[in-house]
């Protein structure tokens, strides 16, 4: 890639050029999480636009990390997979993670929140089979900071262990109510605080079925990084 280039022969620096341009990691971590479609992808980079989205992945493509193939969903639509190249970068993505959690602040994490990544890290980490076996059930976070616009979430778990993500009211019963703020919802996803302590200090109220309320820490799932042994504050 002629963009940014080091010039050097050094494997560290030719990797640079292909993993460090902006936001390709970040791409790539949606990858490593399992999201295949354009769109999926999109809703796991909220803030990159989609022409830069789109850009990231065909210099992906052309440096063999990542296929495009059509999709049997529709003649339309394209699925992007890690190729052999591309599954080699999984334990470097999740390490710097690991390092990301450990190494950077609390504050400064907390600093950046986002509801859309937020809530849609949540529903990919959804345990359905933790759940009491039932058809569908549906879980509705209120972000009571936000405006009414991005307050209101729907997590719908239906048969085929499938979660949807709704910000639109999808019309089925609520079985569950979780009420709280972005920044308490976000330090429990990632481990700084635990759902019995939100719960005890009011900033987390809970309301519903209480098969449901009884295994939320275990349904919940939590970031893959929330039990990562921090080391700054």
């Amino acid at each position: 890639m002629a963009e940014g280039s080091y010039n050097q022969f050094c494997p560290v620096a030719m990797a640079s050029e292909i993993l460090c341009t902006r936001w390709t990691l970040i791409v790539l971590r949606e990858l490593v999480c399992g999201s295949t479609r354009f769109n999926e992808l999109r809703r796991g980079v909220p803030r990159m636009s989609p022409a830069l989205l789109s850009k990231r992945l065909k210099e992906l493509e052309a440096a063999g990390v990542v296929t495009r193939t059509k999709s049997a969903a529709g003649p339309d639509l394209y699925e992007y997979r890690l190729t052999p190249a591309g599954e080699e970068l999984k334990p470097i993505i999740e390490h710097v993670g690991v390092w990301g959690h450990r190494w950077v602040s609390t504050k400064s994490s907390l600093d950046n929140l986002d509801p859309n990544l937020l809530m849609w890290d949540i529903r990919r980490r959804i345990a359905p089979k933790s759940m009491p076996p039932q058809q569908r059930h549906t879980i509705q976070v209120i972000l009571t900071d936000l405006v009414e616009s991005k307050r209101n979430w729907w997590l719908v778990v239906g048969p085929g262990d499938e979660v949807d993500l709704c910000s639109i009211d999808p019309g089925f019963e609520v079985d569950l109510y979780l009420v709280t703020d972005l920044r308490t919802m976000t330090e429990i996803w990632m481990g700084y605080t635990t759902i019995a302590r939100a719960k005890s200090d009011e900033r987390l109220v809970v309301t519903g079925s209480r098969e449901l309320e009884a295994g939320l820490e275990t349904w919940l799932g939590l970031s893959s990084f929330a039990k990562v042994e921090k080391r700054v504050a």
